[in-house]
C-alpha cells in the first residue's frame, strides 16, 4: 500500500501535470471504483484542479466549489501518467482521467478490486475521510508522544493506526522501528521517555529519507516504481536476509495478510517474536532464541 513517503512523491509529480489545468474527461471501467453518488462524477468534466492534498494514505483533488476527488489506493492501486488520450487497460485498469498535457490511468492488480474513489461535496464531507491521525513532520514531541500512549497497543499497531499517526503503514513502520532498535510488539504505555524520544526521531528521520530518496530516483518523472518492498530497506520484506547493522537473519510475525518483519538482535534483545502461522505448527519446538535456532539448523 502506498504510504506518506509515496503519497507525498505522487502529489508532487500529480501537481507538476495538473495542478492549474481542466480535468477535460472521466472514463471509468466499471462501477467497482466509484463509491459516492453525489456529485456526479460528470459534473467534474471541464473544472480546473486548484489544489492537491494528502489525507492519510488518500491522494486529494480540490475544485471549485468545494467540490473534491478522493482516492484511496489500498494494497494494489496505482496511478500511471501516459500520453493524451490514453485508454485505461482492459484487465487491470480502473479508469482514465484526460487532461491537457497527458492522462492519468488509475490501475489495480489483482482480484480483489479494493481502490477507492469518492466524489465530495463541502469541507465538512471531506473531513469524513481523515482518520484523524497527527502528520508526525509536522507535529511536535508531545503531540507524538501523547498520539503513542492514547491506548495501549504494541508498538506496530499504534504506528499503523490512522486515529493516531497519518499515512504510516505496514512497511515503512517496519523500517522505523528497526531505526528506533525497539520491538515491534512492545506496549505504547510501557514506553520509557528516552525509548520515546528514540521513537519520535527515527520516525521522522525514516520518513524525511524516503522522501528525498524517492524524489531523487524519480527526477522530473511521474513515479512508476511504487512498492512497499525495496532493495534499500533495512528489514521490511527481507525475511532471512542479513540485518544492515548486525548481520543477524531478518525475522518475520505473519498476521492475516501482512508480516511485520524485524532483527531480533537490534530489536528484541536476540528473543525470537512468535510467528502464529510456524509456532502453531512447531508448538514447543518453536526456538525462542537466535542462538537455539542456529544450534537446530543442520550442519
Amino acid at each position: 500500500m502506498p504510504e506518506l513517503p509515496d503519497i507525498t512523491v505522487y502529489l508532487e509529480a500529480l501537481a507538476a501535470r495538473t495542478l492549474g489545468e481542466p480535468l477535460e474527461k472521466i472514463e471509468l471501467r466499471g462501477v467497482a471504483l466509484l463509491r459516492s453518488v453525489e456529485p456526479a462524477l460528470p459534473s467534474f468534466e471541464g473544472r480546473v484542479v486548484r489544489e492537491l492534498r494528502r489525507i492519510g494514505k488518500r491522494i486529494v483533488w480540490g475544485f471549485d466549489d468545494e467540490r473534491f476527488l478522493v482516492f484511496h489506493l489500498m494494497i494494489a492501486g496505482r496511478f500511471r501518467w501516459k500520453k493524451r488520450g490514453a485508454k485505461p487497460p482492459g484487465r487491470v485498469g480502473h479508469g482514465a482521467f484526460q487532461f491537457p498535457s497527458g492522462t492519468l490511468v488509475l490501475t489495480e492488480q489483482g482480484t480483489k478490486k479494493r481502490t477507492t474513489l469518492h466524489a465530495v461535496q463541502g469541507e465538512e464531507a471531506l473531513a469524513l475521510h481523515d482518520r484523524g491521525g497527527i502528520d508526525v513532520l509536522t507535529c511536535d514531541r508531545d503531540a507524538f508522544e501523547e498520539a503513542l500512549v492514547r491506548e495501549n497497543h504494541t508498538l506496530k499497531r499504534t504506528l499503523t493506526d490512522p486515529r493516531f499517526f497519518s499515512g504510516i503503514g505496514n512497511a515503512y513502520s517496519d523500517e522505523i522501528l528497526h531505526r528506533a532498535g525497539l520491538s515491534p510488539v512492545k506496549l505504547s504505555q510501557k514506553m520509557k521517555d528516552d525509548e520515546i524520544e528514540r521513537l519520535f526521531v527515527a520516525t521522522r528521520a525514516t520518513l524525511e529519507w524516503w522522501i528525498a530518496h524517492l524524489r531523487k530516483e524519480n527526477g522530473e518523472g511521474f513515479p512508476e516504481k511504487v512498492t512497499a518492498f525495496r532493495p534499500e530497506m533495512a528489514v521490511h520484506g527481507r525475511f532471512r536476509e542479513p540485518c544492515p547493522v548486525c548481520d543477524s537473519p531478518v525475522q518475520r510475525i505473519v498476521h492475516a495478510e501482512n508480516e511485520t518483519n524485524y532483527c531480533a538482535t537490534c530489536q528484541t534483545g536476540g528473543k525470537l517474536l512468535a510467528d502464529r502461522a510456524l509456532s502453531r505448527l512447531l508448538k514447543k519446538d518453536w526456538p525462542r532464541t537466535l542462538e537455539e535456532m542456529e544450534r537446530r539448523r543442520p550442519s
